[in-house]
C-alpha cells in the first residue's frame, strides 16, 4: 500500500541560484514517458507523459510561426475568396501559395505530432498524437496528388488551420498543467542563494548555501530567508512559515526552537545552528512528496487511459467507416477524405487524456499550499470513502508533553497567580512536573517572578522564596512529608483529578495548601474542532492508545470521540485497524510514532503527523505538515472535490466524443450541416480548454 521511499535529485542540495532553476524549469516541461502495466495494453502512459521533452515556450513559438505561415495559404485559397467575393493580388506562382506554406506548416508545425505518432506507436499505445498525424498527413497526402494534377479539391487551407489550432490547444494544456506543478518551482525559489555564517570573534562571512554544514552558526537578519534548517542559539522572532506548512499566521521562535529552510524570518534577529542542508532539509523532503504525489496513478488515471486508448481505435474506426460510406453514397473523393480528417481530428481523446493528470496535479498542489503532503495518491483517492478515522492519542490528539490541565485554588488567590509562583518555585529544577509547570506558565505568558533559597525535597518535591515567601510544590507525598492536610475544596478537586487518571501537584504557602493542580499530556487546542469536523462529514472517530482506561476516557469524553482502544500493546495496534475493516469499513489511521507505522500501514489510509518520526512518516499515505488534526478532515473534502471534478472531466469529455463523432461523419449533411477540419479542431480544442478551466476551478475549494 505505501510506496517506497525515493531519493530524488532536488533544487534544495543545488545552491546556487542557477541550478534551482533549471531544476524548477524542467518540472514545467514533461519528462520521458513512464512504461507501466495497462493491464494488457502495452506500455501505460500518463495523461501528458504525450509530450515527452516538449515545453510551453515550443507549443507557443510553433503555434506563432504557424499562425503567419497560415496566413498566405488562406488568402490565396479559391475556395475562400469565392466564399468571401475577394480576389488576391495576382502573379506567377502565386496558385501554389497555398500548397508552399500550407507544406511549410506541415512540416515545421506538424512534425512534433508525427514524432509523438511514433512514439505511441513504438509503445504500442496509439493515441491522441497517432489520431492528429493520420489526420494531417491524409489531408497533406490528398492535397499534395490535387496539386500534381489529381482531380479534385486539394485542401490546403484546412490543413493549414487544423495544424495551427492543433498547436494553441496544445499550447494551452501545457500552461495548464505547468501551471499546475509549479508548487516545485514556487519551492526552488524558497532558498536564499547565500548565507551568513558566524566566525570566531563574532564576525560573519557571506558564503554560498551549498557550502554551509551541519553545526555552522548562521546569522538570520530581519526579513531574510533562512538558509538551512537548524535551532534557535540566540535571538527572539517570529517566522512566516505559510510556504511550507500552510500556517498564515508568523509563529514565535525563541533559543531551542526549530527553524524549517525556505521560511521567512520577521522583525527579530536569530542566531541559528545548522542541522539539516541539502536533500536533508524539511523543504526538499516536500518537495520529494508534491513530485512523487504527481508521477503516483490513481484508478481514475487508469480508467481514463483505457477509455482513451479504446476510444482511439474507435476513431480509427469511424474514421474508416466514414470513408467507406461515403464513397459507396457517390460523394466526391474531396469531400469523403474531409469527413475522415474531421472524423479523426474531432475524435482525439485530447480532454479524456488531460481530465486526470490535471486534476491530480492541482488537487496535489492544493493539497502542499495547505499542509497536506500527499504520498500516494490512491490514498487522496479512498479518502473521500471513509467510515472511520481513528487517532493515536499521544502526540497526535495530545502534544506528548505534560501540562497544567485544570486546577482549584483557595478564594484569596487566583488560578494563573498561583501557577506563577509555583513555576518560579519550580524554575531550577528539571524534573517533568516543573517543565510542565514552566510551560504553562509561558504558554499564558505569565510574568514568572525570581526565586532564591531553591531547596530539592528528595522524594517529595521542592521549595523556595518568591515574593518573600517560603512555598512548596509537590505531589501527596509533600503533604505527608509536612503532616498537613489541603482544604475541602482542594481535596474534593484532586481526588477528581486522579479519578480521571491526572496527576495532582499542590502549591504550599506557610504551610497551607493553596492550591492543587492536575497535569496531564496536554490536549491540542484544535482537537475538538478535528472531532467535530469529522463528525459534520458523517465519520466516526476512534481513539487508540497504550494509556490507562481511565485516562483514555478522560480525553475521550472532553472531546467527543466515539470509539476508544486503551491500554493497547504498540504491537496490537494494527489488530484493532483489522477489526475495524472486517465490518466492512474504510478505516484511516492518524499517528506519529515508531509504534503507528504499522498501524498506518494497515490502515485504508495512512495519515502521519509532519513533526512524528521518519517511520511514520514513510507510512503514511498522506502527510499533515502541520501537526494538525483538523487537516484529517480537510484531506476528505479535499479527497471529495478531486473526485468531482475528476467524475465531471471524464463525463464531459467522453459525452463530447460521443456527440461530436457521428456529427463530423456527417449524419446531418442531408440539413446542410456539415463541419470543416478546422471547425473540429476547434470544438477539440473546446473540449481541451473546458476540461483545464474545470480542473483550475479545483483551486477555489474552500478547506
Amino acid at each position: 500500500m505505501t510506496a517506497p521511499k525515493q531519493r530524488h535529485h532536488h533544487p534544495s542540495s543545488d545552491r546556487n541560484h542557477s541550478s534551482r532553476s533549471k531544476h524548477a524549469e524542467d518540472h514545467g516541461n514533461h519528462g520521458e514517458h513512464k512504461k507501466q502495466d495497462n493491464g494488457g495494453h502495452g506500455d501505460d502512459h500518463s495523461g501528458h507523459d504525450k509530450h515527452a521533452g516538449h515545453s510551453v515556450e515550443m507549443f507557443r513559438t510553433k503555434f506563432l510561426v504557424c499562425l503567419v505561415l497560415s496566413i498566405p495559404a488562406l488568402i490565396w485559397e479559391p475556395m475562400l475568396m469565392d466564399w468571401f467575393g475577394y480576389t488576391a493580388p495576382r502573379f506567377p506562382g502565386s496558385d501554389l501559395i497555398p500548397a508552399i506554406f500550407g507544406t511549410l506548416v506541415f512540416i515545421y508545425g506538424g512534425l512534433v505530432f508525427l514524432k509523438g505518432a511514433v512514439r505511441e506507436l513504438a509503445d504500442r499505445l496509439p493515441g491522441m498524437m497517432t489520431l492528429i498525424s493520420l489526420a494531417i498527413t491524409v489531408a497533406f497526402v490528398y492535397s499534395v496528388a490535387v496539386t500534381l494534377g489529381f482531380d479534385g479539391h486539394a485542401l490546403w487551407w484546412e490543413l493549414a488551420t487544423l495544424v495551427t489550432i492543433m498547436l494553441l490547444g496544445h499550447w494551452i494544456e501545457m500552461r495548464s498543467i505547468t501551471q499546475a506543478q509549479g508548487s516545485l518551482k514556487e519551492l526552488a525559489k524558497l532558498l536564499p542563494d547565500k548565507a551568513e555564517r558566524i566566525l570566531e570573534g563574532d564576525r560573519t562571512e557571506e558564503v554560498p548555501v551549498d557550502q554551509l554544514q551541519e553545526g555552522d552558526l548562521v546569522l538570520i537578519r530581519p526579513g531574510a530567508n533562512i538558509p538551512a534548517d537548524g535551532i534557535v542559539e540566540d535571538g527572539k522572532s517570529s517566522v512566516n512559515e505559510a510556504m511550507v506548512t500552510g500556517e498564515s499566521r508568523p509563529v514565535k521562535k525563541h533559543q531551542g526552537d526549530k527553524v524549517t529552510a525556505g521560511t521567512i524570518n520577521g522583525d527579530g534577529s536569530l542566531r541559528v545552528k545548522v542541522e539539516g542542508v541539502g536533500d536533508e532539509t524539511a523543504l526538499a523532503g516536500i518537495m520529494r512528496m508534491v513530485e512523487q504525489a504527481q508521477g503516483s496513478r490513481s484508478r481514475a488515471q487508469t480508467l481514463a487511459d483505457r477509455a482513451a486508448f479504446y476510444l482511439t481505435l474507435v476513431a480509427i474506426g469511424a474514421g474508416g467507416v466514414t470513408f467507406i460510406a461515403w464513397l459507396v453514397f457517390g460523394a466526391t473523393l474531396d469531400f469523403t477524405i474531409t469527413r475522415m480528417v474531421t472524423v479523426l481530428v474531432i475524435a482525439c481523446p485530447h480532454a479524456l487524456g488531460l481530465a486526470v493528470p490535471l486534476v491530480i496535479a492541482i488537487s496535489t498542489t492544493v493539497g502542499a499550499r495547505n499542509g497536506l503532503l500527499v504520498r500516494d495518491r490512491r490514498g487522496l483517492e479512498e479518502a473521500r470513502k471513509l467510515d472511520v478515522v481513528v487517532f493515536d492519542k499521544t502526540g497526535t490528539l495530545t502534544m506528548g508533553e505534560h501540562r497544567v490541565v485544570n486546577s482549584a485554588v483557595l478564594s484569596d488567590i487566583e488560578a494563573n497567580e498561583a501557577l506563577r509562583l509555583a513555576a518560579a518555585v519550580e524554575h531550577d529544577a528539571e524534573h517533568p512536573i516543573a517543565k510542565a509547570l514552566l510551560g504553562s506558565a509561558r504558554e499564558k505568558e505569565l510574568d514568572i517572578p525570581q526565586s532564591r533559597d531553591f531547596q530539592s525535597i528528595p522524594g517529595h518535591g521542592v521549595q523556595a522564596v518568591v515574593d518573600g515567601q517560603t512555598m512548596k510544590v509537590g505531589g501527596p507525598a509533600l503533604l505527608r512529608e509536612l503532616k498537613i492536610s489541603p482544604p475541602d475544596q482542594i481535596r474534593d478537586s484532586a481526588e477528581r483529578f486522579e479519578n480521571d487518571g491526572q496527576a495532582v501537584v499542590y502549591l504550599v504557602r506557610d504551610n497551607q495548601v493553596v492550591a492543587v493542580f492536575a497535569l496531564a499530556d496536554a490536549i491540542r487546542p484544535e482537537s475538538r474542532d478535528a472531532v467535530q469536523h469529522l463528525h459534520q462529514l458523517k465519520i466516526e472517530v476512534a481513539m487508540l492508545t497504550g494509556d490507562s482506561r481511565a485516562v483514555a476516557d478522560s480525553v475521550a469524553r472532553e472531546l467527543g470521540i466515539d470509539t476508544v482502544f486503551a491500554e493497547v500493546l504498540p504491537e496490537d495496534k494494527a489488530k484493532k485497524i483489522q477489526e475495524l475493516q472486517h465490518d466492512g469499513r474504510r478505516v484511516a489511521m492518524v499517528g506519529d510514532g515508531v509504534n503507528d507505522a504499522p498501524a498506518l500501514a494497515t490502515a485504508d489510509i495512512g495519515i502521519a503527523i509532519g513533526a512524528g518520526t521518519d517511520v511514520a512518516v514513510e507510512a503514511g499515505d498522506v502527510v499533515l505538515v502541520r501537526s494538525d488534526p483538523r487537516d484529517v478532515s480537510r484531506i476528505v473534502k479535499l479527497s471529495r472535490a478531486t473526485n468531482r471534478k475528476m467524475i465531471q472531466n471524464l463525463w464531459w469529455a467522453a459525452g463530447y466524443n460521443i456527440a461530436a463523432i457521428p456529427l463530423a461523419a456527417g449524419v446531418l449533411a442531408w440539413a446542410g450541416i456539415i463541419l470543416a477540419p478546422a471547425t473540429g479542431a476547434i470544438l477539440m480544442s473546446a473540449s481541451t480548454v473546458i476540461v483545464a478551466v474545470n480542473a483550475q476551478l479545483l483551486r477555489r475549494v474552500g478547506f
